[in-house]
């Protein structure tokens, strides 16, 4: 028997991992108490580790599709199919017929993130899309403008922070989102031990509202106008204070004529939010010694959503949060990503391209998810012919996954790496799957990134992996080598082979340690060798400041006014008439939520996660469901534009009168032809078969999956 440590990569919090392995099985695992980010903290994800990885519905060897059913085959069989499939795509009908879909797993390990873009390139694609576009782009987009990367990514300070106001977020569950904050349940109780506030605006009454100090409810899609609201208070009350932000931020003096129409008394019936309320807020962000605005998704899924978060840059600065110890800060990760991306790949830049059928915008290499189905139903030339789904599955978690579905089944080829076969990939060709994450040596290249402390960490394989198996690296690498061989030819593609897999992951990383901010400019004079006689991790420190030092901007300056903001503006300014309208209707508005043991659709093939309160349900207000003839217990239909499913109604006064909500991820029983058999077994629809492919944020291209309108009506039959 042994005893490792790792740390858990099934969500962003990354917390540290005592694994007990017998007989090259996981057999116990607990929270590693000498982690200096988590301290013994652990969610139930991490303890269902074990199931994921013994996992009897798991594949572990190739299988192709066969008129019989799946039939396993070799990997230089598997690898020889796909590639010769991709490049004979490619010749019929040019690079960009391929495209590729990226599944929020692929940030957890250094593998995807390092190779797919070489992927990219070497098939001569522009063709890539991700989860991103659904969750978090205007964040990516807001960074490159401000900032000059997509990878800058400011979170809030919260272990120093004296008043934290969550929009739109539920920290509690996510465990931070584009905040990497272990314990963050521990962590915000220490802003109240220091004597300051949580406050939460949501329409829900989420986990994170129920324990801070202030919740106040807010009609979804209406996050601009509060927040705009906020700002106008801030400037007409004299309460701005950008303190050393005025050095190196341009156009502050702008931003008082762009929110002049929105005073709290103009939004407060859009908004639902009474104008004294707005005002206080105002008042308290703007007067607290140390604070912060955090946003997440309710902001950014919606057809504002760059101009919404936008606006919380907006407020962290003009209150003089940015760059200041417990407010608005950057890390400054040791594996330097932002440094590193943007020397080595093409994610440094906006609307350099269009996606072919709707025209719109990339942001950082990645055309929207709310076109993909568009580029693969349409003819003509540039079609989407092929594609490759890397931990994705995006019929579950793309608006309109039914179109999706159909799209996929359309494709001339289709492969994916997964562990299992999914909704999206049951259409596959090939499906090549990786070992687990306890299988292989693992580095996270991306969650320091985002971190509330900076901090490193090597991640030592736990248990060998089965004979004839392979990572995701391998599986990666594989392909690349023979797409390689047919663009330079076999010797070249050979050495470049060779070349890579000397370097990765350790050289690299190590290279990356020596010549990143904790190599160089900091005392640790950190190396891949230092780093790994830390097996709990290394702590490097509370956030510093490094503005506008870390600016990547070409004048290392930020320009608040950008124009690509301005010129939304006029959009968001007529949009509140029909906010306020809209309001006054009896139309139903459909939010979404998730639960602390489900990490999207790929963690319900295990029973420990999928009992208790993490089941299937809606939620409605009481006088929403008296209204509608609906009691606790009954089943409704929801209908949008696209489609309907059904649910159980469970009443509950935390949620805001006109609002229902449902959670993402479910619907696996409602499709024939997966593999996870536990997961096919649960009640539940997927909520994208009734989201809407045309809604989205026109700026950043992200899904406006929140503030959907639908109708909500009691089943027959």
């Amino acid at each position: 028997m042994s005893v490792h440590y790792r740390s858990c990569n099934l969500c962003e919090a990354s917390c540290g991992l005592e694994i007990t392995v017998e007989a090259n099985r996981v057999v116990g695992i607990r929270g590693d108490r000498e982690d200096p980010m988590s301290q013994g903290y652990l969610c139930p994800k991490g303890v269902a580790w074990q199931d994921l990885h013994n996992d009897p519905d798991r594949l572990r060897h190739p299988v192709r599709r066969t008129a019989a059913g799946w039939e396993r085959i070799g990997w230089d069989e598997a690898f020889d199919l796909v590639a010769d499939r991709l490049l004979q795509t490619r010749a019929r009908h040019g690079g960009d017929s391929i495209a590729f879909y990226l599944g929020n797993p692929i940030t957890h390990g250094w593998g995807p993130i390092i190779l797919i873009p070489m992927l990219l390139k070497a098939l001569g694609t522009r063709q890539r899309y991700s989860a991103a576009s659904v969750d978090q782009q205007p964040q990516h987009l807001l960074s490159y403008l401000l900032f000059g990367s997509p990878l800058l990514l400011p979170v809030p300070d919260v272990d120093r922070t004296d008043f934290l106001l969550v929009v739109g977020g539920n920290p509690l569950v996510s465990n931070g989102s584009i905040m990497t904050a272990p314990n963050i349940k521990r962590r915000l109780e220490g802003i109240r031990e220091r004597g300051g506030r949580v406050v939460v605006v949501d329409p829900r009454r989420t986990e994170t509202a129920r324990s801070a100090d202030a919740h106040h409810f807010i009609r979804p899609g209406t996050d601009v106008y509060f927040l705009a609201a906020m700002v106008q208070v801030i400037i007409t009350e004299g309460l701005a204070r950008p303190g050393r932000a005025r050095d190196y931020v341009d156009g502050i003096a702008a931003i008082e004529s762009m929110v002049a129409p929105f005073t709290p008394e103009a939004v407060s019936e859009a908004t639902g939010m009474p104008a004294d309320v707005i005002r206080q807020l105002a008042r308290d962000l703007a007067g607290a010694r140390r604070a912060a605005v955090y946003a997440r998704l309710g902001v950014c899924q919606t057809v504002y959503g760059t101009s919404a978060y936008w606006l919380v840059h907006v407020l962290n600065i003009l209150t003089g949060r940015l760059d200041e110890a417990g407010g608005w800060m950057l890390a400054e990760p040791a594996f330097d990503l932002p440094v590193i991306g943007a020397k080595t790949t093409d994610l440094i830049g906006y609307d350099r391209w269009r996606s072919r059928v709707r025209g719109i915008p990339e942001v950082a290499a990645e055309f929207p998810t709310v076109t993909l189905a568009d580029e693969i139903l349409t003819p003509g030339p540039g079609q989407v012919r092929a594609m490759v789904l890397v931990a994705g599955n995006p019929v579950l978690t793309v608006p309109d996954g039914r179109r999706i579905d159909a799209a996929l089944a359309d494709l001339d080829f289709l492969v994916s790496v997964d562990y299992y076969v999914n909704e999206s990939n049951r259409h596959a060709d090939v499906i090549l799957p990786p070992t687990a994450a306890l299988e292989r040596e693992e580095f996270d290249v991306v969650f320091p990134a985002v971190s509330v402390r900076n901090h490193v960490r090597w991640g030592p394989r736990v248990v060998q992996p089965a004979p004839d198996t392979r990572s995701d690296a391998e599986i990666l690498m594989a392909l690349l080598s023979r797409i390689d061989a047919a663009n330079m030819g076999p010797r070249r593609a050979k050495a470049l082979d060779q070349a890579r897999r000397r370097l990765l992951p350790r050289r690299l990383v190590d290279i990356a340690l020596r010549i990143g901010p904790w190599g160089v400019r900091h005392r640790e004079r950190l190396t891949l060798r230092k780093v790994q006689r830390f097996p709990h991790g290394l702590d490097l420190g509370p956030l510093q400041s490094v503005l506008p030092r870390r600016l990547m901007t070409s004048d290392k300056r930020i320009r608040l006014d950008h124009p690509v903001v301005t010129a939304d503006w006029p959009r968001v300014v007529a949009g509140l008439e029909k906010a306020t309208v809209d309001a006054r209707s009896e139309q139903m508005l459909l939010i979404g939520r998730r639960h602390l043991r489900s990490n999207n659709s790929w963690m319900h093939n295990t029973e420990r996660l999928t009992t208790g309160s993490n089941t299937y349900s809606l939620l409605m207000h009481p006088d929403d469901g008296a209204s509608r003839g609906l009691a606790d217990g009954d089943r409704a239909v929801i209908s949008s534009r696209v489609g309907e499913i059904a649910a159980d109604v469970r009443l509950t006064d935390d949620l805001m009168p006109g609002v229902v909500c449902l959670p993402h991820g479910w619907g696996h029983g409602t499709r024939d032809g997966v593999s996870w058999l536990h997961a096919a077994s649960l009640d539940g629809a997927s909520v994208n078969d009734i989201t809407d492919d045309q809604r989205y944020d026109p700026v950043s291209g992200n899904a406006a999956v929140t503030a959907l309108p639908v109708t909500v009506r009691a089943a027959t039959g």
